[in-house]
């Protein structure tokens, strides 16, 4: 396969401290061919200050694609940083995910023709979160169990996520009892995959929003393939101001439709055609 540029595509809102960490865990990306396009819903100026900042000091390719503040519209945002990305291949992940130094590269090796490549996380409680720093981040400290554990958390199986490489990281890929789906914190596949069923939904609202887009792919016949133990990114502390228990009915109805009649195309994503 030729070699292959890649877009990340980053969700934020509202999160400038915790998008720095993120932007410096890009900064030392071993693999360099890509550009970064931050989906912003609504964020306020010190974000975009944030992004300025970095655009004119650093060395990453940064688009900052931004909608005004109307409520929950991610999968609106995220739509259009798809039109707005260059390259063929595309990454997602959110504004509070720090990427480990092959977090890219990985999802590069890993890819494949008709798969998506389904990535977990490693979540940090708040003082942990805060306590990461950029000179941690650039010596990749934060990744490394013992530092962790020195910094108050406690270990568990999850942990296996920072510490497996090689055999073992594809030993747990392969036997997790994780369902590989399509989450928007960490998940890569094909442009040309994502536009033939017109990006995301965007009735959706939050919760399961990203799972909806899989499932259409999957009826697309596009498998997903587990890399949680490859793809390493931290997601660092958040609370979930968004939570709506009407619209999760809404999202679960949406989902429902698009198993049963198996959807491939919403109407109701990039374009629109209804």
């Amino acid at each position: 396969m030729n070699a292959v540029k890649a877009s990340v595509i980053i969700s934020t809102y509202n999160q400038p401290q915790w998008l720095e960490k993120v932007l410096w865990g890009y900064q030392v990306q071993t693999f360099k061919d890509f550009e970064i396009v931050i989906a912003d819903d609504g964020s306020n100026a010190e974000t975009k200050v944030l992004i300025d900042s970095f655009k004119k000091n650093s060395p990453l390719e940064i688009k900052h694609v931004w909608q005004p503040d109307q409520g929950f519209q991610k999968t609106k945002i995220l739509n259009k940083a798809i039109v707005a990305s260059a390259y063929d291949y595309l990454i997602f992940t959110d504004g509070d995910c720090i990427p480990r130094n092959d977090f890219v590269s990985e999802h590069i090796r890993l890819r494949r023709r008709n798969y998506f490549l389904s990535g977990g996380y490693f979540k940090l409680p708040k003082p942990l979160s805060e306590a990461i720093t950029r000179q941690d981040i650039e010596h990749q400290d934060c990744f490394k169990l013992r530092w962790l554990q020195t910094h108050g958390l406690e270990k568990n199986f999850k942990a296996n996520k920072l510490t497996a490489f090689g055999f073992k990281a594809w030993f747990l890929n392969t036997f997790t009892p994780t369902k590989a789906t399509f989450d928007g914190m960490n998940v890569s596949g094909w442009k040309k995959d994502i536009l033939e069923v017109n990006g995301f939904d965007e009735r959706m609202q939050y919760g399961g929003e990203d799972r909806e887009i899989g499932e259409r792919l999957m009826n697309k016949g596009i498998a997903f393939r587990q890399v949680r133990y490859s793809t390493i990114c931290l997601h660092l502390y958040h609370e979930r101001p968004y939570l709506n228990t009407l619209a999760l009915e809404k999202n679960k109805l949406i989902r429902k439709q698009t198993r049963r009649s198996k959807t491939v195309m919403t109407p109701y994503g990039i374009t629109k055609l209804t």
